[in-house]
């Protein structure tokens, strides 16, 4: 048997002092050590093994990473410009132009402000004579009518980002022929805009009338003009006189042409239909200096919904996942019945709730004036009980970092490394059905609601991992293991296989780093980036892919504008060490145009009947 003692040499085996010193001295040693190690450790972001994690990546090379990208947008453009402009967008497998929303130049005008920020300014003053050619009075979508949300998102975003990131006011001039083009489409009997131009007895969905505040409020306040302003106005006047206590203090997402939620068949949702609504309450808060209340408390009703009814566990892996969920009003719960769809436009949301914790006073509302106990009332006072005893800005944290890391191992499980459209998570444990001696809805099994894990880990001092948030490694499993029957361990199936070169993930790993400065965020961003290379890029651009669960990937032939417009913008700021656009500073629309904050005048006030 090895001993110390032993292996001493004699002359120290004889001197007991000397002896005992050393060992003395190897403890302290020993102690430091361990010290170091366990700080080390403690102070480190928790994070598993992927390609590109390496925490130390420098400042230089970070900028280096920005170049890649600025690369890959001239790729995307000039392949545009040669093969497709002036049509909307352009076709990367066969090399021709396809034109969907109004055939005016749709990736032109979206990639006005990328490249402003991205220095480019040969391509910057290419692309304006296509947006000085473009006729706002004739439209080559279907039947010649102009599509209002992505007309409004892309075209008047884009104008608008772009002047306010040059001053050019031939762009501002711009901005206001396209606005006064399209004003007929709010024409119908509540007031609120139409899907189109000339097809006005549609019924509304959310998304597609409310989403257009932030760049029609910055329009009045670049212009003077109160005539824009009045369409905002308008808006909030009808959400005012909505009664939102049958949804949880949510907006649904279908209504009448009268400007009422439908009374049937309806749903609450953060995303497709639905998304941009709830995510341009806290920007118009933001926008106008923080002085728009009643968009704040909107969106404080709507997070308070989410967080404690529409988030949800997956069973094994414990994955964090928002889902849409049909009105409360008709299912008699007030968690509704979860539809336990995770799309990826819902990934946009961990950005937004990250960038209200970063800007917001979530534990001091009072400074804003909003008194949480008497803005929850009636049976929406539950939401009020469930969050008053906790960390509210915490809270809002924990929930984005939880859910954006789902929408990264969404990508990271795919053997393409890029995310699917939508996925079915996995039934949790519970699940409802319908009684009919009672008739009505009533649980079965435990409930999977993150905020009922949350608190039970709350009640044990936060014993154990928190549920939904700590890191997870990725789980591969491919067509030969579907083909073999092997265990799907993901815990959810794949619902819609492609990837569209959507922006939503890396728009919100752009707003965690910017939140919390953890490089995690960035890492992950890089690891996208490099997928989208290998998997997307064409000869003259980059293309849509049919289904990520394959490698290679089976590709489309289309390259959106808001690739140019969204996806490389926010992966170029996540790589940029210089901060470029400060979050408090200015505010994106739901394209990733980015206008400045600002704040009314008096006069302002007076003239536009602002509140």
């Amino acid at each position: 048997m090895f001993s110390l003692q032993r292996s001493l040499p004699p002359w120290l085996r004889h001197k007991p002092k000397l002896r005992n010193t050393l060992y003395g001295g190897l403890v302290v040693i020993s102690a430091l050590v361990l010290l170091r190690i366990a700080a080390s450790s403690l102070s480190s972001t928790p994070s598993f093994s992927f390609p590109g994690a390496d925490p130390h990546v420098t400042s230089s090379e970070w900028n280096s990473r920005a170049e890649r990208v600025k690369e890959a947008f001239l790729h995307a453009y000039h392949g545009y410009e040669k093969y497709a402009s002036p049509e909307d967008e352009l076709r990367p497998v066969t090399n021709e132009g396809m034109s969907g929303y109004n055939g005016w130049g749709a990736t032109a005008f979206d990639s006005l402000d990328t490249m402003l920020l991205m220095g480019l300014q040969d391509e910057y003053e290419s692309a304006l004579k296509v947006v000085k050619a473009a006729n706002f009075n004739v439209s080559r979508f279907a039947g010649g009518q102009v599509p209002y949300f992505e007309t409004v998102i892309r075209y008047l975003g884009g104008l608008l980002s772009a002047y306010a990131l040059s001053n050019d006011t031939t762009l501002l001039q711009r901005a206001e022929s396209l606005a006064d083009a399209i004003d007929p489409v709010f024409k119908t009997p509540s007031g609120l805009a139409a899907f189109a131009q000339y097809n006005l007895g549609m019924q509304h969905t959310l998304a597609e009338f409310a989403s257009f505040q932030v760049e029609y409020t910055y329009l009045a306040k670049a212009s003077g003009k109160k005539k824009y302003m009045d369409r905002v106005n308008k808006l909030n006047e009808i959400f005012r006189k909505t009664n939102l206590q049958g949804s949880g203090g949510m907006l649904a997402t279908f209504w009448d042409t009268a400007g009422h939620p439908r009374d049937s068949a309806n749903k609450v949702s953060v995303g497709a239909q639905a998304d941009s609504t709830h995510e341009y309450l806290l920007k118009q808060f933001l926008l106008t200096g923080k002085t728009d209340k009643f968009n704040l408390e909107l969106y404080l009703k709507a997070t308070a919904y989410i967080i404690t009814n529409m988030l949800y566990l997956s069973p094994n892996r414990g994955l964090l996942y928002v889902t849409d969920t049909a009105v409360p009003l008709w299912t008699d719960s007030l968690a509704g019945s979860p539809s336990h769809v995770f799309e990826h436009l819902s990934c946009f949301f961990p950005g937004l709730l990250a960038l209200g914790a970063h800007t917001l006073p979530l534990n001091d509302l009072e400074s804003l004036g909003i008194n949480l106990s008497s803005l929850f009332t009636g049976s929406t006072s539950e939401l009020y009980s469930t969050l008053k005893d906790y960390d509210l800005k915490q809270l809002h944290l924990w929930a984005a970092e939880g859910l954006a890391q789902t929408c990264w191992l969404t990508y990271a499980d795919q053997q393409s490394g890029l995310g699917p459209d939508e996925v079915m998570m996995l039934a949790p444990a519970s699940s409802r059905e319908w009684d009919p001696q009672l008739e009505r809805w009533r649980q079965v099994g435990e409930s999977s609601l993150w905020i009922n894990a949350m608190d039970k880990w709350k009640k044990s001092g936060g014993r154990g991992p928190m549920p939904g948030v700590s890191d997870k490694p990725p789980v591969i499993w491919t067509e030969e293991d579907r083909a073999a029957k092997r265990p799907n361990r993901r815990d959810y199936h794949v619902r819609k296989a492609g990837y569209l070169l959507r922006p939503e993930t890396v728009e919100s790993f752009y707003l965690l780093w910017r939140a919390t400065g953890d490089v995690k965020w960035r890492n992950r961003g890089w690891t996208v980036f490099e997928a989208i290379e290998r998997e997307t890029k064409t000869g003259s651009g980059y293309v849509t892919l049919k289904d990520v669960r394959l490698k290679p990937a089976v590709r489309g032939n289309s390259m959106p504008s808001f690739f140019l417009a969204e996806t490389l913008k926010y992966l170029y700021l996540l790589f940029k060490e210089d901060d470029i656009l400060p979050i408090d500073q200015w505010v994106f629309n739901t394209e990733a145009h980015p206008v400045p904050v600002f704040e009314w005048t008096a006069e302002e006030r007076q003239r536009f009947n602002i509140v």
